[in-house]
């Protein structure tokens, strides 16, 4: 394949059928390298930093994978079918320009995580470039932006490579760390606490459903006669297998080493391994598990920015000098959070992660309810573009459910800055997300159904999108 075929040429235009390739099994290799590292390791860490015991921390982290999994795996199966970007499809919910509403708040999570990737991935590099942490985030930073600019195909390749290498490295971290720690005692040391287990199921949760604003984008390129339950299944086998697995080695090391670890999360896991070669391809790996999850941050928060934006100016194609343009803007907004919180890392990012979910749960059930439920899996695709189309520019019954979607979890909701008023009443459990799934769900579900002109007979397939651009 020549190198000018390796650049991804299309941005928020449909994918056209002879440009289709892959299988679902390219679903599980994605999300299995881009789950196994250091974030997902420092998120199961904090269920036990936080107050709870190994085995109830990691049976909750499970639940809420599981969970929160199987939400983004239904969001996963619309890509093949539509051949779309994943946040495209918020038009037919919200409304060629209302869908501005949800890609700004996504915009928000994309920089953010690519900030909070960036700050323990820029650690890693600058210890393998004997350089400071600052260096390293900016270093890391780049390397990201080159490679989401290449697109698709060296996304999913960079998947694949990353799925394996990482996979032996957590193998051999793994039983590095059960040669140091008492299994049996931390075992035996299990108390149910319900708050506590909740923090756990909802902190994997938000993890997974926080991929569901981009999880489609890297399905859609998937030949349309891809089974939706093979893409569902092995995007939530994928997600829920390398997740759970990082999370429960972070359970591990945090009951283990304490404030060893809290100090200093990558030196501590590096540690575990050994000195010399073995540690600097441990930190290799480190950057490598981050580079893959940046790269699907970089990816899909340009793709969203593109999103917002063509929904006024009516432009479907992008150039490679745009495209370039909003990768760096990402890039540089990234960047900038990562150096601004890097001493905070831990508290901001946990705080970060809960304070997300309030925004992404009510946009999954819209997503979902409108997609499975009332449109059937039928869109007018041409319509999507066009604000005078089918599904307008403002779907102003979609935006207030959304908001009250958002305004229902606020009394449940448990952060550092925030603590609703009817979360004492529960023990202090915060169950904000299955508010935020359950009453948008069911109130969209309950004004969408009786009004129903967007929905089209059939997705057309004769697309004047598809030329190339």
């Amino acid at each position: 394949m020549a190198v000018e075929d390796l650049v991804e040429r299309r941005s928020i235009d449909v994918v056209p059928d002879d440009e289709r390739h892959g299988t679902a099994f390219s679903q599980f290799t994605l999300w299995l390298g881009a789950n196994l590292q250091i974030t997902a390791v420092v998120t199961g860490a904090l269920a036990v930093v936080l107050g709870g015991d190994v085995v109830w921390s990691a049976a909750g982290l499970l639940l809420g994978n599981l969970l929160g999994g199987a939400v983004m795996a239904l969001h996963s199966a619309q890509g093949p079918k539509l051949g779309l970007p994943q946040m495209i499809q918020s038009r037919a919910q919200f409304g060629v320009r209302g869908a501005v509403v949800p890609l700004c708040l996504a915009i928000l999570m994309y920089v953010g995580f690519f900030a909070s990737g960036s700050v323990l991935a820029g650690q890693a590099t600058a210890e393998l470039t004997h350089t400071n942490d600052t260096t390293g985030i900016i270093v890391f930073a780049v390397v990201t932006a080159v490679t989401a600019a290449v697109g698709y195909r060296v996304i999913h390749a960079l998947g694949r490579v990353a799925g394996v290498v990482c996979a032996l490295a957590f193998v051999y971290l793994g039983i590095r760390l059960l040669d140091r720690v008492d299994l049996s005692a931390m075992l035996g040391d299990a108390h149910f606490d319900l708050p506590m287990f909740l923090l756990a199921v909802s902190l994997s949760a938000s993890w997974q459903l926080a991929f569901g604003p981009y999880v489609a984008d890297y399905s859609r390129y998937l030949p349309r006669a891809t089974s939706g339950r093979a893409t569902f299944w092995w995007t939530l086998s994928g997600s829920a297998v390398g997740s759970q697995w990082s999370m429960t080695f972070g359970v591990l090391v945090a009951a283990s080493a304490g404030d060893a670890f809290l100090a200093n999360q990558v030196g501590y896991v590096v540690g575990l391994g050994g000195t010399g070669l073995i540690a600097s391809f441990l930190y290799f790996v480190i950057a490598l598990g981050k580079l893959t999850i940046n790269v699907l941050n970089t990816y899909g928060g340009f793709m969203s920015m593109v999103t917002g934006i063509s929904g006024f100016r009516g432009r479907r194609t992008l150039s490679p000098r745009g495209r370039t343009a909003y990768i760096a803007l990402i890039m540089v907004a990234g960047t900038a959070v990562a150096l601004l919180g890097k001493d905070t890392f831990l508290t901001s990012f946990k705080d970060f992660l809960l304070f997300l979910l309030t925004f992404f749960t009510p946009w999954s059930a819209i997503n979902l309810v409108d997609y499975y439920l009332i449109s059937r899996e039928r869109y007018d695709i041409p319509a999507l573009f066009d604000p005078a189309g089918r599904y307008g520019a403002w779907r102003w019954d979609a935006l207030t459910v959304y908001g009250v979607g958002i305004l229902a979890q606020l009394p449940f909701l448990v952060t550092h800055f925030y603590t609703g008023p009817l979360v004492e009443p529960l023990g202090g459990a915060d169950i904000s997300w299955i508010v935020g799934l359950v009453a948008p769900a069911a109130l969209y579900w309950l004004l969408a159904r009786r009004k129903t002109p967007h929905v089209p007979d059939e997705t057309p397939r004769a697309l004047a999108s598809a030329r190339k651009a």
